[in-house]
């Protein structure tokens, strides 16, 4: 059978599996839409019961919605000579026979990982190109050509999936790589959940990738487990997320909680700035202890007796007796804020029996009850009870420790008075990101009372047997399980009056949440304190570690996963490498290797999928010139479907002068603006630390002798196609001109 031929029947078995998912788009539509019109009214039971179905139907109809490119991309032709097609979400017939297979599920994996050597029962593996919903050529991997008639062969011709994805113009967004999936990729995606996995890999590896699809992974395969908990995926900055926003829904997953290591802390904002050896020094592992100590520092002792009066009477608040209500406190093993309670409750205590003794007879109950009461409310006694613990927040704890140098020298001794003064902050200054691991520390040293959290837990408690029941009947009588949902899920659900909160907002208001599984991304830029707040909330220790180390830029980074996970994670992590660069082409990579070599970076195994020649160029001439001159050439090669994108990276104190000059040629109609954010538009122009996790199809970097190791080694390996070298002469060690394009001269031309 010809090409044309076998592009005619998988278009024939494409439309029937779209003809599928859009009847189960409007069944769903059609049950949601029946549900809010029974509006608001009925008893508080039947508003949550709406309430909940609202929210499985919108849950479900969001699911097929994120599944319409490339619905079907593989298929597998099996020994027993069926037929298995491989896509984005499981689908089934009206009679509930098969139509298509998630690709997470176990019978999936052959179509990543079969090979002529071990087949896997698999004869061919074919891949599905399309454009929306159209087939438009297919690409054919032969196992064992003795089941294959000859007439098939023509289309084992072709550029391939995985090399036609990859030379492909990039958009403002990452895309997915499931039809593309390596072997090596799908071992790590489908590896165990348990414990601590880190995947270390260079540019263009595909790390994030992996990581988004190992998360829509877990999420199928873990479902219970992972449904009320969630996944918690950890980016580098907010740009970032933005830029991989679109990836999980196209898996079929939308309940992914995304956040960077700043946005942990419910009601911060961390949109402050500050030198990098400052937020070194924030996210030194010994700031721990400085926090306690500056907890413990609110716990004191008066150095005499403090007098306070009721009903004339003269009492006293007595060292000794503050000293011993302190230390039994302090052995409950709660934070300052609970703890306190205690210490307060003790202190009364003691005072009631001075005024016991002042009366010289003994008081009832209830007539100490009373004395405790009024006690309590006494001002001078609140004032004393204070100055000896006092009640806390972790802004007011860690603001102080900026604003205020001797609070700092007693909290953390081993700062010099050079390094006290950097940290030096006025009260009420913005936070930073390095300040919020310390946030997060003081609010879990401090904790709040939740004398009234136990008792609506308590009350909740009795109510969960009879909801969890009435959630059966209801599944049971309206034909809505079918897999969808669990009677304890939709309990969950009943027992909140009012529209149900997703997973990431509840957990957007909840410090302490913790989650079933984390992922965390450029992993390897997070400081000791960072890698703290990370591990609260994921008890379990289930963590996907992506990252490289040769591309660490922060200077509180790690240089080593040993050295940054052997002190939180006690050598319990296991390590997965990714040694095939899909992204940059062969001569550009190599060139960024000799650059981190040179800079003697902690470099990997790593070999570049493809050649491209020509890909590497230096010009030499007046940086501005120079620089315009090759990005006209780098955005006039970009593909003229409206897709690809350009790059212009700089040293930070360039970036304003290059966008000027930029700005006032014709290329300002590419430039964010009018509209357009750093994602949409098909130039930018960023420092190098901006690019981090991004890529593009052409990169123009200029004058890289004046960033720092790392930030070239990052800046160097993001494109797709082309990276032009922009420089006065003098080029970074380990760069040469030996086997780069053709050199531009002096008057920028070229």
């Amino acid at each position: 059978m010809g090409r044309s031929s076998e592009v005619d029947v998988e278009q024939t078995a494409v439309d029937v599996r779209y003809r599928r998912l859009d009847a189960l788009r409007e069944q769903t539509a059609a049950r949601l839409a029946e549900v809010r019109r029974s509006g608001p009214s009925g008893s508080p039971q039947n508003r949550s019961e709406r309430d909940a179905f609202a929210t499985l139907y919108e849950d479900r109809l969001a699911q097929l919605e994120g599944v319409e490119q490339r619905l079907t991309f593989g298929r597998l032709d099996l020994e027993d000579g069926s037929t298995r097609y491989i896509g984005r979400i499981g689908l089934t017939d009206d009679q509930h026979s098969p139509l298509l297979t998630d690709w997470r599920a176990p019978a999936a994996q052959a179509f990543y990982r079969a090979t002529a050597a071990r087949p896997d029962d698999v004869v061919r593996r074919r891949h599905l190109v399309t454009r929306g919903r159209t087939v438009t050529g297919v690409e054919d991997e032969v196992l064992d050509l003795s089941r294959v008639d000859e007439s098939d062969l023509p289309t084992l011709s072709g550029e391939g999936a995985l090399l036609a994805s990859l030379s492909a113009g990039r958009t403002g967004r990452m895309g997915d790589i499931v039809a593309t999936i390596q072997a090596e990729q799908d071992a790590i995606i489908r590896a165990p959940m348990t414990g601590a996995l880190v995947v270390q890999g260079g540019p263009g590896t595909g790390k994030t990738a992996v990581a988004l699809h190992r998360a829509a992974y877990l999420l199928y395969a873990h479902r219970t487990t992972l449904e009320r908990s969630g996944v918690l995926l950890l980016g580098p900055s907010r740009t970032f997320l933005r830029y991989i926003d679109q990836v999980l829904p196209s898996l079929g997953e939308t309940g992914v909680v995304t956040a960077t290591i700043a946005d942990l802390v419910p009601g911060v904002v961390a949109n402050g700035g500050e030198p990098e050896e400052v937020a070194r020094l924030k996210g030194d592992a010994r700031m721990a202890r400085a926090i306690e100590s500056a907890v413990q520092a609110r716990q004191r002792v008066p150095a005499e007796p403090v007098e306070v009066h009721l009903d004339g009477r003269r009492l006293q608040v007595r060292p000794a007796d503050v000293r011993q209500a302190i230390a039994h406190a302090r052995r409950t093993g709660k934070p300052h804020n609970l703890a306190r309670v205690g210490f307060v409750r003790e202190m009364l205590g003691r005072l009631a029996e001075q005024y016991t003794a002042v009366l010289d007879q003994p008081l009832p109950p209830d007539e100490r009850a009373e004395v405790i009461e009024d006690l309590r409310t006494t001002r001078e006694v609140r004032i004393a009870l204070n100055l000896a613990w006092m009640p806390l927040t972790p802004h007011k704890l860690v603001e102080d420790l900026w604003a205020k140098p001797w609070r700092l020298a007693q909290a953390a001794p081993w700062l010099d008075e050079q390094e006290r003064a950097a940290l030096r902050r006025e009260p009420g200054a913005p936070w930073t990101p390095a300040d919020v691991p310390l946030l997060d520390e003081a609010a879990e040293l401090l904790g709040e009372d939740d004398q009234a959290a136990r008792a609506q837990a308590a009350s909740e408690s009795r109510r969960r047997a009879q909801e969890l029941q009435y959630a059966r009947d209801v599944l049971n009588g309206s034909g809505a399980g079918g897999g969808l949902v669990s009677a304890e899920l939709l309990a969950e659900r009943f027992a909140e009056s009012g529209p149900r909160l997703s997973t990431a907002e509840r957990a957007a208001s909840d410090r302490a949440w913790t989650y079933g599984h984390v992922v965390v991304d450029e992993a390897q830029e997070l400081s000791a304190m960072a890698w703290r707040t990370v591990l609260r909330r994921v008890p379990t220790r289930s963590l996907t570690i992506v990252g490289d180390v040769a591309q660490t830029a922060a200077a509180a980074g790690a240089r080593s996963w040993s050295a940054a996970l052997d002190p939180v994670l006690r050598g319990t992590w296991r390590l997965a490498e990714l040694t095939v660069n899909y992204r940059t082409p062969a001569e550009v990579a190599d060139a960024a290797a000799s650059v981190a070599r040179a800079a003697a970076l902690p470099l990997g195994e790593l070999t570049s999928a493809r050649r491209v020649p020509g890909s590497l160029r230096i010009r030499t001439g007046e940086l501005l010139a120079t620089a315009a001159t090759a990005t006209r050439a780098a955005v006039a090669a970009l593909p003229q479907d409206g897709s690809g994108r350009v790059a212009v990276v700089a040293p930070e104190p360039r970036v304003p002068a290059l966008l000027a000059a930029l700005g006032a040629t014709e290329l300002a109609d590419h430039l964010p603006g009018r509209g357009r954010n750093d994602l949409d538009a098909r130039l930018v122009v960023l420092p190098p630390r901006s690019t981090k996790g991004l890529e593009y199809d052409a990169v123009v970097l200029v004058e890289p002798t004046a960033m720092a190791p790392a930030d070239l080694y990052v800046a160097m390996t993001r494109p797709t196609r082309s990276l032009d070298v922009v420089t006065e002469g003098e080029l970074p060690d380990g760069l040469t001109r030996t086997g780069a394009g053709d050199e531009a001269r002096s008057d920028g031309q070229g």
